[in-house]
């Protein structure tokens, strides 16, 4: 992949939600050029630990009159309101853009695993964690991260990863993301972002 400095990049970030809450969680997708110039920005719901998330993702990015300049797909790890897993293959192969799941911290396996076993399908979640494949490291400005990709080879991971990160060491596009994220719901942005 020929990785330009303004490759086109949507972030998603979920909203805040209340403890126990079950209604549909927002989900906020914003479209950066590199880490430099915001372009877009578009909206779903998922359901609080439910398993609609790589469906509603793949619904707004085949929606969006952006699609066509496109070239990665950035998550905020693989889980949305709670529990509701992205399936990275699935979304993959269904809109065959690159994706990367940014994680701050190394995702604990074994602590997932536990909180997974108080679903009834419990198999198929897991399955989906499994499926998003090994958990690599990298450096952003010194800072070490974490992810997990499709589609990309390593050096172009941790290339798009600094090339997209220019106010510190998260991506522009999913710092943004959740910023608006939190306004939605609380009224202003909070939280480090």
């Amino acid at each position: 992949m020929r990785i330009k400095s303004e490759i086109r990049i949507i972030g998603f970030d979920d909203c805040p939600f209340e403890k126990n809450q079950r209604k549909k969680v927002l989900v906020v997708g914003v479209i950066y050029r590199g880490g430099k110039t915001f372009e877009g920005m578009l909206v779903g719901k998922v359901k609080v630990d439910g398993l609609d998330a790589t469906q509603v993702l793949i619904k707004m990015i085949k929606n969006t009159r952006h699609k066509p300049q496109l070239k990665v797909i950035m998550l905020d790890g693989i889980t949305m309101a709670g529990f509701n897993l992205v399936d990275l293959e699935e979304l993959y192969e269904k809109i065959n853009l690159p994706i990367i799941a940014f994680s701050r911290k190394k995702p604990n396996l074994r602590k997932i695993k536990n909180a997974l076993l108080h679903f009834k399908d419990f198999e198929k979640r897991w399955e989906i964690v499994k499926k998003a494949g090994k958990v690599r490291e990298c450096y952003i400005r010194d800072k070490k991260v974490f992810y997990q990709s499709r589609g990309l080879k390593e050096f172009e991971v941790e290339e798009i990863l600094n090339l997209s990160s220019t106010r510190g060491y998260i991506p522009e596009p999913l710092r943004v993301a959740h910023l608006i994220a939190g306004a939605l719901v609380k009224g202003e942005s909070y939280g480090k972002a």
